[in-house]
């Protein structure tokens, strides 16, 4: 599924958004950018392409697999591309500029995992360095039983019902359309993870906000006109807190201190 998941209806917008908030945190010189569970390589392989150098490491041989079959095909070569946990990474100290989680913390359904890949980005990150890291909203599931109108399946409603008392969503169904077992964050809960692994909290970006309720987008999206109205409008108010849990995604955005005693220099890559 991640091969193009991307760029099915229900995701555009999301990857559209994500692309965006990365690129807030990019500098005009070359970065090197760490992709943690980047699956098959979406962000990776756009990054690597706009001139910084990518290490994509996945849990996933089979994603793994895909991005090298991707790679051959379109001759895009990122700097590293193999099998790794998010828990555990088989990676020196202070190498990357910016690290990207944006799918370990909501496939760990743990609080202590989430915390040790909070930590690992926060140890192979440079001092200064930003860490993005993406969250699914504790209300996804309730949002997506009203989209769809899921209610009235009573295997859905249970794990829906489970993921707002504890937020950990178990399916048992076998149906792929519900999803895999996963953690749904409050935000208050995602900055308590984010202090708890020493990393300094900055923001929440809802991705998609209010954005996912719009219907026929992929027609929609290619409409510059529209984008550009649509894509104005959920920057005014993508760290709104009164919106930040409606957002079907939301990415959290913090930084390792560094010992530079002029916070004027002390960062290289301030946010554009």
């Amino acid at each position: 599924m991640e091969k193009d998941r991307l760029e099915q209806e229900l995701f555009k917008l999301e990857g559209l958004r994500t692309k965006e908030i990365i690129g807030k945190y990019l500098s005009e010189q070359p970065m090197i950018i760490a992709d943690i569970g980047g699956a098959a390589g979406f962000y990776a392989f756009w990054l690597q392409e706009m001139g910084h150098d990518v290490s994509l490491i996945d849990l996933s041989p089979g994603n793994i697999e895909l991005a090298k079959e991707y790679s051959k095909k379109t001759g895009i070569v990122i700097a590293k591309c193999e099998t790794g946990d998010a828990t555990n990474l088989d990676i020196p100290d202070e190498q990357f500029d910016m690290v990207l989680l944006l799918g370990p913390l909501y496939h760990l359904t743990d609080k202590e995992e989430r915390i040790k890949a909070l930590s690992e980005a926060r140890r192979i990150l440079k001092p200064g360095g930003f860490v993005l890291a993406a969250i699914i909203s504790r209300y996804a599931s309730l949002f997506d039983a009203c989209k769809r109108d899921l209610i009235a399946d009573n295997d859905f409603t249970k794990m829906m019902v489970n993921d707002l008392q504890t937020g950990i969503h178990l399916n048992e169904t076998r149906n792929p359309e519900y999803f895999t077992t996963a953690y749904f964050h409050t935000p208050d809960e995602i900055k308590n993870e984010i202090t708890e692994s020493r990393l300094q909290f900055e923001k929440l970006l809802g991705v998609e906000s209010f954005g996912w309720i719009i219907e026929d987008f992929i027609k929609k999206s290619a409409n510059e006109s529209y984008m550009n109205k649509l894509t104005k409008i959920i920057n005014m108010v993508e760290s709104n807190d009164d919106l930040i849990a409606m957002s079907l995604h939301i990415i959290a955005i913090a930084q390792k201190e560094n010992d530079y005693p002029d916070k004027a220099a002390r960062n290289l890559f301030e946010p554009q």
